[in-house]
């Protein structure tokens, strides 16, 4: 029902006048009842009942100082490895009655900070993923707002970490196993902790193993940037190469085969993350096969669990997500020698 005489809902103020009391009387009696008398809580809430009353979402917010709200932060809203990881987000916030605030940060360190700081108006936590803040913004954006890091890995934030490094030395021992000894890393945006731990990780399998490393780049991870990562790797004279990610070793496939290079016979590309579409290239792409609908549900797991500690259920600071090698069509015997 709306208020007499008017086309707008009920508020506070038309059951306070209703019951002679207070709005404030009204307000403690609808979200905190034990405070106010029996008798004249009674009589609010069948005037609320009458006047078909619904609490204001923001009114609410500022009272109990939540807002129902999580902000999920991705650097490149159209880079398809999100598109899992907002899905398992989303899905797991929904079952627990949240509502996700997505934010495309643009790659960008300033235009994330700048989200971060209003999302602590509007939100009751974030999840950033992969962020390119650096260790010390993050560490304090998140004693200002409970927080969950995806793919970023910082002491004192709550993290899930996809395991590729390991990932990446499967595929360097299966590129071995074909014959090939020199090898290139496509490296990914220079403020990619993943980038760096992936190269960390393949360096020191690479020199355990005997065999040459190449690190390249750094490339934007956009299939765009795969023609520059191709031609780079042509000219390193490497026969096999790992990308950052699936979407340069798409470009690289696009990029080879317009300048006549056989893909494996010539050349053999591994990808990471395993996106939608890998299996469909031409040929179908060898990468690194990545949990990540269940990292989003973990990571919003583990927000809830700082939310809503007296919930139970305990409280991680850090979740490792393992990753394998899917082996498919791009990778083969290395190039005979000339």
């Amino acid at each position: 029902m709306q208020a007499a005489g008017t086309d707008r809902p009920a508020t506070i103020h038309d059951i306070a006048a209703i019951c002679g009391v207070a709005a404030s009387t009204v307000s403690r009696a609808l979200s905190t009842p034990d405070r106010v008398n029996i008798r004249t809580r009674a009589r609010i809430q069948a005037a609320a009942a009458e006047l078909n009353y619904t609490p204001n979402s923001q009114a609410k917010a500022l009272s109990s100082g939540r807002t129902g709200a999580v902000g999920v932060l991705v650097p490149d809203i159209t880079n398809p490895f999100y598109f899992d990881l907002i899905r398992g987000t989303q899905l797991q916030l929904k079952a627990a009655g949240y509502t996700q605030l997505l934010v495309d940060t643009e790659e960008s360190d300033e235009v994330e900070a700048s989200a971060v700081e209003q999302l602590r108006k509007s939100a009751d936590g974030i999840i950033v993923a992969a962020s390119r803040l650096s260790d010390e913004a993050l560490l304090a954006a998140a004693a200002k707002i409970p927080m969950v890091a995806v793919n970023r890995d910082v002491p004192g934030v709550p993290a899930v970490v996809i395991d590729t490094p390991s990932a990446t030395s499967q595929a360097l021992d299966h590129l071995i196993s074909l014959g090939h000894l020199r090898i290139a890393y496509m490296a990914g945006p220079l403020t990619s902790q993943s980038s760096t731990l992936r190269w960390t990780a393949l360096a020191a399998a690479a020199e355990d193993r005997g065999v040459e490393v190449r690190r390249l780049g750094p490339f934007a991870p956009k299939t765009q940037s795969g023609a520059a990562a191709a031609d780079a790797a042509v000219h390193s004279g490497v026969t096999a190469c790992i990308a950052f990610n699936d979407l340069i070793a798409i470009g690289m496939l696009q990029r080879l085969r317009e300048r006549g290079i056989r893909v494996p016979e010539d050349m053999s590309v591994v990808g990471c993350d395993d996106i939608f579409g890998a299996d469909f290239c031409n040929p179908p792409l060898t990468t690194m096969t990545s949990p990540i609908e269940q990292a989003g549900r973990v990571a919003v797991s583990m927000l809830l669990a700082q939310l809503n500690p007296l919930a139970g259920g305990g409280s991680r600071s850090r979740s490792l997500m393992p990753t394998h090698l899917t082996v498919r069509g791009s990778t083969g015997a290395a190039p005979a020698a000339l």
